[in-house]
């Protein structure tokens, strides 16, 4: 279930926050105004392509870098000038970061063995065979690292982070280095582990199924700025700009020009898409999801009931050039409104390539984008 908005009522005081965060490397400038809360029992994934800044942003928090202008919060208390260890946040990297000659326990250890913790033996074997337990690794605790599989290497690094019982965890993109079918199971038990934990969880990554199956809420980020923020169905449907829309879906969201013409949104080869109200500009840019397109199939010549019913549809032909059979869903590549567009129907159709179909947008679905100052769209 999505955490509340944070202007909701019911809301929870943020745990973190960071308030107009910016950050240069070199000539790159990272991070940019960056305002951001994670709760006290949330899992907040930052969602971005490459370079967007999104490990940066984790080693600002984390304390490994220092931002050039703005603040951290933890817990109420101004943390920006504190160094990592006094932060107290676990920051899990993808590629893992063992010790390869150690034993697994030796690895979980290690956390838990630095001088200002002074534990005692069985506080560390405890919480060391807890985590193992947690995690489904005790068979692996005399294992050496370097003979691990992928998976059960990074089962060891999440189990190192949670040793130590953080205030935060940080997630670096840990996934990645996985295949799919391990990445799937990995991200459930991710999710599972920090509701029982109960601790809150930053996750980066550039994967948009691990965002929407994982995220209390989304951030978008993207050139160092954050470009939304909200719960994953929210971001999905009511995208702010193009630039977010095009992080979830697939296929990708279809984006069309359309201009205001009598009362319609009509696409650049004059085929009417949806009614169009009266307020704001007469160009826009016309998203919508393959899933909200629905298309219906011409009938063949000398059906003459059928032609007519067709005909009196008022809505422009398109061709089906290519159809992806995918399980329950069956993706289709069309030409029509003068672009070529995705349809995903929810089942296997009969639709092969060549036919002539008009399609049907759901105009309760529709998204549209404002052109901004530069000419392009937001």
């Amino acid at each position: 279930m999505s955490a509340p908005p944070a202007d909701h009522p019911g809301a929870a005081a943020p745990f973190l926050s960071l308030r107009d965060v910016s950050k240069r490397l070199g000539r790159t400038q990272a991070l940019l105004g960056v305002d951001m809360d994670a709760r006290a029992n949330e899992l907040l994934v930052v969602l971005g392509p490459t370079g967007a800044g999104k490990t940066t942003l984790l080693r600002t928090i984390a304390g490994l870098e220092q931002p050039d202008t703005g603040s951290i919060r933890m817990a109420g208390h101004d943390v920006t000038a504190l160094d990592p260890a006094a932060r107290d946040v676990a920051l899990v990297f993808q590629n893992f970061s063992l010790y390869p000659r150690w034993s697994v326990r030796r690895n979980l250890e290690f956390p838990l063995r630095a001088p200002s913790r002074n534990l005692p033996e069985s506080e560390i074997q405890r919480r060391v065979d807890w985590a193992a337990e947690l995690l489904k690794i005790s068979r692996l605790l005399d294992r050496e690292a370097s003979r691990l599989s992928g998976g059960e290497m990074q089962r060891v690094a999440i189990g190192r982070a949670i040793v130590r019982r953080p205030r935060l965890f940080l997630m670096d993109e840990p996934l990645t280095n996985l295949d799919a079918k391990l990445r799937e199971a990995l991200r459930v038990e991710l999710v599972e582990l920090r509701r029982e934990l109960t601790i809150p969880m930053v996750f980066v990554t550039h994967d948009q199924a691990e965002a929407l199956s994982m995220a209390d809420r989304i951030v978008v980020l993207s050139g160092g700025r954050i470009l939304q923020t909200g719960a994953p169905r929210e971001i999905y449907e009511r995208p702010v700009s193009p630039v977010v829309a095009l992080q979830l879906g697939q296929p990708a969201i279809n984006l069309l020009p359309v201009r205001r013409i009598d009362g319609h949104w009509v696409a650049t080869d004059g085929t009417p898409l949806v009614p169009a109200d009266p307020a704001g500009s007469d160009a826009r840019l016309l998203g919508i999801r393959p899933e909200h397109i629905v298309p219906q199939v011409v009938p063949q010549s000398g059906d003459a009931a059928n032609d007519r019913g067709a005909a009196g549809s008022g809505t422009a032909e398109g061709v089906v050039e290519i159809v992806e059979y995918i399980g329950p869903t069956t993706t289709l590549l069309c030409a029509w409104a003068g672009a070529r567009v995705h349809i995903v129907i929810q089942r296997r159709g009969r639709f092969r390539p060549g036919d002539r179909i008009r399609p049907r947008i759901d105009a309760s679905r529709a998204v549209l984008f404002e052109p901004d100052s530069q000419g392009g769209f937001s």
